[in-house]
């Protein structure tokens, strides 16, 4: 009875704070964390270097934006990177990606991989085929569980293997967007 009483006091209130930060016209808060190797080009990371977002974030963070959340930028993280050496690593763990989250105000985590790589040449042409694979998992940060794994694939043709890469991390991401939207609407995370 007193477990009971417990858990429906704690959906009221987390129903009322979810009530009151909406009415107070507060976004939904998202780190995005997705390593990220082009063609022939190491893996980076901006919380590893402090470098702005990968391709494949800002065209996240694009669409994201557009539909009315909030992306927490780099600079905005900078301190505590800096003060926390846990963070400085390319392959973060869930754990990690969750405690950046809870010390950075974010709602969500988005911590993946965004892989390009090059195929063939086009028959007849100088073209050459160029692809990319992303995974992500979506993460709650208040309570560190995975609300969804998404994946995603794009493809390019270029005459720069590079450009040709970043293309089809580009078509990649815009697919990854659609679906991390899906999953944050349907969780109820606007």
């Amino acid at each position: 009875m007193l477990k009971r009483l417990i858990l429906i006091c704690s959906a009221l209130f987390l129903s009322f704070a979810l009530v009151v930060s909406y009415a107070k016209g507060e976004k939904t808060k998202i780190i995005l964390l997705i390593a990220e190797q082009n063609i022939e080009g190491p893996q980076h990371a901006w919380w590893v270097s402090e470098i702005d977002l990968s391709t494949t974030e800002v065209t996240i963070a694009k669409r994201l934006i557009e539909q009315g959340y909030e992306v927490i930028e780099p600079s905005n993280l900078t301190k505590v990177i800096k003060q926390n050496k846990a963070f400085r690593m390319v392959n973060l763990s869930e754990d990690k990606s969750v405690n950046l989250g809870n010390l950075s105000a974010a709602n969500y985590v988005i911590l993946g991989k965004a892989i390009a790589s090059s195929g063939g040449k086009v028959p007849q042409s100088n073209m050459l085929s160029c692809f990319a694979n992303l995974s992500a998992k979506l993460i709650s940060v208040k309570d560190g569980k995975v609300i969804a794994y998404l994946d995603a694939v794009g493809s390019s043709v270029h005459l720069d293997v590079i450009t040709g890469g970043r293309e089809a991390l580009i078509n990649a991401a815009e697919d990854l967007a659609i679906k991390v939207t899906e999953a944050l609407n349907k969780e109820g995370g606007k």
